[in-house]
């Protein structure tokens, strides 16, 4: 009796949903040949990370339309699996963020093709998700081609070419702006794609192609084939066997950079996770130079003559219209205290993870304060060690002992945040309470913290670009929107008076464009001006620079050169130490000293983390060798 009534109470236990959910994560696994590979349900944007795919949770009323949705999503995440080289990708990838954006899309359209054509049921489900993703970013509303992403509408063409498919009908407006002008400049290469969609190596050299058709890529040689490759890693493997543990892995990461496992995880999540705030791009690694993983090895000697590297070409079109700003000044006190009300509530579960993390961190600096001790001195404390001296011998003097300050110098830290669009919602709101905690421990461990923020003051260009317009559109005018950089606060204000600046981050609408090379110079430069010893700047962001005014008018790597100028001055030309934190996108491609977190909440112990490894860093100290001209040249 008690075990027939057992079973259907079993049974009413499993939520409705729970078949559905688990036939989809078998398909997925199946499709992808991952049979252990971790498929999760959220009430979240869908997302292939390193070690799972989270897919959207099922309602319990699921409908055709909802079902085929979460499908398609599935299913376009399998594809990437199962389809893509990661290796391959990044090593063929181009170097300018819009030329990168359409690479990345018209890759995932290749993969989704591939699955499309050879299962029609495939075919339905990722068209269904398609046409839910490009309604809920409003893009059947877009008029004006400036509004409509290129690599979206690219990547619906290529789509259209290889699997015969209509273009989505919330997609179709962005679709027909771009068509005319990419018919016209590379209609040919589109026709080209289908015959090698499923060499992965052939469709990107297409690709590329098709780029420098679009004015969007540089003709570039050939990329070395597969038995250079093959060569090239036998000879490194060879010299990997005579050197141990760290040794073998730089380099390692010297030699096959493209295989490792972050930047790898890093491409596919790229591949498969929305944004709904516009591009956040990145760019490919250029100098990978392994050593400086090191933190011991962080500086190195600038080369002389004619071999050092020259200054980019960079320069804004006007500065009249940017500004630098406290935090306070952007909107009254009462607002101000409303704001950090809200972020106070938003994040109240999360202070005390990350509470815990900065107490870790205040014990270590503190420790390295006082923990070394003075002896046989002739004032101080008595020294009970030495008492049987005295006993053993009367004529002898006491013994006092004191205890000796280590060498922590007087140290600044400068905490620079993205406050660009990408960063809405849960990335941001972390960001600010992790400031918010750190700079009350750092002061409470005697170190000054100053807390910044970078962003534009208006959406595509504001009125640079006016002043562009009415000057009669010159050619390549340089960076075209009002820069706004914001002091939540400055290394001497103490803390209880800017406590409530960091709420100005959930202000809606502050969160615009993000310049990133001219903000890291500017926070540069402040730290150069104080009169600490040790001085460190952490940067947090989410990916690489992005401003469409300027882009649309000058060369799409145009502002990650200047990014990756002005990091190189940093790191090899100045006393000041850098290290980046990305939030969901890899900045190692950028910054010697760097982490990659996949989800904001990872943030604080990233954070604690690196700061307690640059406090503990004894490596030698770095001398000043920064030429007589601005770190960021051009300004």
């Amino acid at each position: 009796m008690s075990t027939s009534n057992r079973k259907p109470v079993q049974a009413q236990k499993e939520a409705p949903t729970e078949p559905f959910k688990r036939s989809v994560a078998g398909c997925l696994r199946a499709l992808a040949r991952t049979p252990e590979f971790d498929v999760t349900f959220a009430a979240d944007k869908p997302a292939l990370l390193p070690d799972r795919a989270r897919l959207p949770e099922p309602g319990r009323k699921l409908s055709a339309a909802e079902a085929a949705i979460i499908r398609g999503n599935a299913d376009a995440m399998a594809l990437r699996l199962a389809c893509h080289d990661a290796a391959v990708h990044r090593k063929l990838a181009p170097e300018g963020q819009a030329a990168r954006a359409v690479f990345d899309a018209v890759e995932q359209a290749r993969v989704e093709a591939i699955g499309s054509r050879r299962m029609a049921g495939v075919a339905g489900n990722i068209s269904a998700m398609l046409e839910d993703r490009y309604h809920r970013g409003d893009y059947h509303e877009i008029t004006d081609r400036a509004d409509a992403p290129l690599e979206e509408a690219l990547a619906m063409m290529v789509r259209e070419r290889l699997t015969g498919l209509k273009v989505p009908a919330a997609a179709g407006k962005i679709v027909e702006l771009w068509r005319p002008w990419i018919e016209e400049k590379a209609g040919k290469d589109l026709d080209r794609l289908g015959e090698s969609f499923e060499d992965q190596r052939a469709f990107a050299r297409n690709i590329r192609d098709m780029l420098v058709h679009l004015d969007m890529a540089e003709e570039t040689e050939g990329e070395p084939d597969d038995s250079e490759d093959r060569d090239e890693n036998e000879s490194e493997q060879e010299n990997e066997e005579a050197q141990e543990g760290e040794s073998e892995e730089r380099s390692e990461g010297e030699s096959a950079q493209m295989e490792q496992s972050e930047e790898a995880s890093e491409e596919v999540e790229e591949g498969m996770t929305e944004s709904s705030d516009g591009p956040t791009g990145e760019m490919p690694e250029e100098n990978d130079d392994s050593e400086g993983d090191d933190p011991s090895e962080a500086w190195r000697p600038p080369s002389g003559g004619a071999h050092e590297r020259r200054a980019p070409d960079y320069k804004a079109f006007t500065e009249r219209f940017d500004e630098v700003i406290e935090a306070e000044e952007l909107c009254d006190a009462e607002e101000l205290a409303r704001l950090r009300a809200y972020l106070d509530k938003q994040l109240s579960h999360l202070q005390g993870v990350v509470a815990r993390l900065a107490n870790r961190l205040q014990r270590r600096l503190m420790a390295q304060q006082n923990r070394g001790w003075e002896f046989d001195l002739e004032e101080g404390a008595l020294d009970p060690a030495r008492l049987i001296r005295i006993v053993t011998d009367p004529h002898q003097p006491l013994s006092f002992k004191r205890e000796q300050d280590t060498n922590f110098r007087d140290t600044v830290v400068s905490l620079l945040i993205d406050n660009s669009g990408s960063m809405r919602g849960r990335p941001i709101t972390v960001a600010a309470t992790c400031a918010d905690i750190l700079a009350r421990t750092l002061e409470r461990c005697g170190v000054k913290v100053e807390i910044l923020g970078f962003t534009t003051r208006a959406w595509k260009g504001g009125q640079s670009r006016e002043a562009w317009l009415q000057a009669g559109k010159p050619g390549n005018p340089g960076r075209l929107n009002d820069l706004r950089h914001i002091v939540y606060k400055s290394a001497d204000a103490p803390w209880r008076r800017a406590r409530k600046n960091l709420g100005l981050m959930m202000r809606e609408g502050l969160l615009k464009e993000n310049i990133d090379g001219e903000a890291l110079d500017w926070a540069h430069k402040r730290l150069l001006g104080r009169p600490e010893q040790r001085r460190l700047l952490m940067v947090i962001s989410d990916g690489a620079p992005v401003d469409d005014s300027t882009l649309s008018v000058n060369p799409g790597n145009y502002l990650e050169k200047h990014l990756r100028f002005v990091i190189d001055e940093i790191e090899n030309r100045s006393p000041v130490q850098l290290i980046a934190i990305g939030i969901g996108h890899d900045v190692t491609r950028y910054y010697k000293r760097a982490v990659t977190i996949v989800d904001a909440e990872e943030l604080g112990g990233a954070m604690t983390e690196k700061l307690a490894e640059l406090f503990e860093d004894k490596g030698p100290e770095r001398v000043m060798r920064m030429p007589q001209r601005k770190a960021a040249a051009g300004r």
